[in-house]
């Protein structure tokens, strides 16, 4: 999950996070990217520097800025918890992405401008009217780049009111992730395996393409191959095959290509290591060439599911058809 926090100062964010923070969240807040760039200025992070260079990212980058920065720190196999989201467009960003949800945390004003006291920090608000005014000021900015709160509040997914105890904090942002947490999604097994089979291509050494399939049966890996040189031989991309490395046009000169394809490693992997392929789907980044669906045919796989069309695709496809091998497209990114 990505757990995005939006409130008005005090309002109990921080407090958030850190609970969130011992549950295995990791915590970023969209202010890192404002301390980052501080920093880098010698400036320190007061709270009005803050605003300001905020303000000025936002007008010379989009409004957008803070959270893109952020956003591309995320990994799909973390939780995360997202402090500081002050504008409707650092939300927009985020919703890309459909494991993130938005909590408002709220408190009565007058609750929050005592723990601004308690802090005790000498640039703070002296009264209530002082800190009531600069909040509005600031959470309802119209200048470019400026902060807009009091909309980003209104695009929350839950609510929490912090008025009371840190424990029953804690209880009421518990059940309201436990809920989200039951409505999250993973891939369907089509997804899975392709997505492995994508991962599988970086290994690719071949210069013109980079293609991999894997091959399943039961719902389990049992081969997985890339295109490139042989085994033992000169990698294509150290200068292995002079085809790939001339940069020749698709589809001409394959005669002279040294590459393996990935249905075919993928196959031949498979039997040098005695494992059984009848029966077995294949899954590959491209459709797969005559050459490598005469394999396919032999080895008594059933299935190919492909990703992305192959230049030459209509004998190969015609002849599985022949064979009785069942062909779709998985189209993914």
């Amino acid at each position: 999950m990505i757990i995005g926090l939006t409130g008005k100062n005090a309002a109990g964010k921080g407090e958030v996070a850190g609970f969130l923070q011992d549950k295995g969240f990791y915590v970023y807040s969209l202010s890192d990217v404002l301390r980052e760039e501080l920093k880098t200025r010698g400036e320190e992070p007061t709270r009005e520097n803050l605003v300001r260079i905020g303000r000025e990212l936002r007008g010379e980058n989009g409004d957008g800025y803070l959270a893109e920065r952020v956003l591309a720190r995320t990994q799909p196999d973390k939780n995360y918890v997202v402090d500081s989201f002050r504008h409707p467009a650092e939300i927009a960003v985020f919703r890309r992405d459909p494991r993130y949800r938005l909590l408002l945390i709220e408190a009565n004003p007058k609750i929050r401008f005592e723990r601004i006291r308690q802090r005790g920090r000498e640039a703070d608000p002296a009264t209530l009217n002082e800190f009531l005014q600069l909040e509005e000021k600031e959470h309802a900015s119209a200048a470019v780049g400026g902060q807009q709160l009091h909309l980003s509040a209104g695009q929350a997914d839950a609510t929490v009111q912090n008025d009371s105890s840190l424990e029953e904090l804690k209880t009421s942002v518990l059940g309201i992730v436990s809920r989200w947490a039951h409505q999250l999604s993973r891939p369907g097994w089509d997804e899975y395996f392709m997505g492995i089979a994508k991962v599988a291509s970086l290994r690719s050494n071949c210069v013109k393409r980079k293609v991999a399939a894997v091959i399943v049966k039961d719902k389990r890996v049992i081969s997985t191959g890339y295109n490139g040189t042989p085994r033992g031989t000169t990698n294509c991309f150290e200068g292995g095959c002079p085809r790939c490395n001339s940069l020749a046009d698709s589809g001409a000169r394959l005669d002279e290509c040294l590459c393996s394809h990935a249905e075919e490693n993928a196959i031949t992997q498979a039997a040098y290591h005695g494992v059984r392929v009848k029966r077995a789907t294949l899954y590959t980044t491209f459709a797969p060439c005559l050459m490598c669906t005469k394999m396919i045919i032999n080895a008594g796989i059933e299935e190919v599911i492909y990703n992305l069309e192959y230049p030459l695709n209509d004998v190969s496809f015609q002849l599985l058809e022949q064979a009785k091998v069942s062909v779709r497209q998985y189209r993914v990114e």
